[in-house]
């Protein structure tokens, strides 16, 4: 199973899911919930996990977080363990109580905390396990309805403030919030593979810049999302070699075109693009040709020592690009 991609820094928020193996219960009765809510808290006060909010449904959670530690994969690992463990002692059983790996989302805290909110609290109703947010026991909806000291692990105080400057106005304004649909682009998220980024397209850019040289990696394809876009491939490939754009769609017969070649197969490797859209970046009518440059390429790096320095300068110095930008 190919690892998924995570990418971690101080103060980064996540939307995190896991479900039961084989959609199993995860939770089965009022104790495994506790169970659940007790591991949390104590995640936070361990690995100072921040939980804005959550909602725990019979075979799976979803859980709004931030992590000031950056963090992410510590944290979770002791969530999904410790409550594996305490799960499978409540019930007399062993082995594996999740399907596999947690599902993460980074968050553009700007644009989507929010909506995720909503869309979090919103679950029971969804699944038709309750008729009310506030008929359904096992989320943080009542916890922001609440000024209880038990509620204070959770970090709503953040996400309230987003509501209104004012403290008095921000619990209407929150409720009339969650009490309307959810987004149908945050709906749109969740029925199709999860992305690793939900932001703006300079949240995305941002942590293509900060993160992409750090997290290529072919063991995790989602490493491909943070992939320098195709224009800033061909600027770099062109400043490199010296020569203009048009040098990169430009064909001729028996001529080994080095900065095409290199550009083709950059877009290729780093990309993961498919070869019919790598011959339109290119104006190469088959992909079959798309695919016999980069064959090419691969044969002439594994006999040209020169070549291959020069694609390591490249691919550094679309590295070092990015995170100046």
């Amino acid at each position: 199973m190919s690892r998924p991609l995570r990418i971690e820094y101080s103060d980064a928020w996540y939307h995190v899911m896991n479900r039961g193996r084989r959609g199993d219960g995860i939770f089965i009765g009022k104790q495994d919930y506790e169970g659940f809510i007790e591991t949390l808290k104590e995640t936070g006060k361990l690995w100072k996990l921040q939980v804005a909010a959550y909602c725990l449904l019979p075979n799976h959670y979803h859980l709004l977080i931030q992590t000031p530690g950056g963090n992410l994969s510590r944290c979770m690992r002791h969530v999904d363990g410790v409550y594996t463990q305490r799960f499978n002692r409540l019930h007399g059983c062993d082995g594996q109580l999740f399907r596999g790996r947690y599902k993460s989302i980074l968050v553009d805290a700007d644009s989507y905390l929010l909506p995720l909110v909503r869309y979090i609290h919103r679950n029971p109703l969804r699944a038709g396990l309750a008729d009310t947010l506030e008929g359904y026991e096992w989320s943080s909806h009542k916890g922001y309805l609440s000024s209880g000291e038990k509620w204070n692990w959770v970090h709503k105080g953040f996400i309230l403030s987003l509501f209104s400057g004012e403290k008095g106005k921000r619990l209407g304004a929150y409720l009339r919030f969650v009490s309307g649909a959810d987004e149908e682009g945050i709906l749109a998220v969740f029925k199709k593979k999860w992305p690793s980024i939900l932001g703006s397209e300079g949240f995305t850019n941002w942590i293509k810049e900060r993160f992409y040289s750090r997290k290529l990696n072919e063991e995790v394809p989602q490493s491909k999302e943070l992939a320098p876009e195709v224009g800033w491939i061909r600027k770099v490939v062109c400043e490199f070699y010296g020569v203009e754009e048009q040098e990169l769609v430009r064909s001729r017969r028996g001529v080994f075109n080095e900065a095409k070649n290199m550009a083709i197969y950059l877009t290729r490797q780093l990309r993961g693009d498919s070869l019919k859209r790598i011959g339109g970046y290119y104006q190469m009518g088959k992909y079959s040709s798309v695919s016999s440059v980069v064959e090419r390429v691969k044969r002439k790096l594994a006999e040209d020592r020169k070549l291959r320095g020069r694609l390591e300068k490249l691919i550094f110095q679309l590295s070092k690009s990015q995170e100046q930008t």
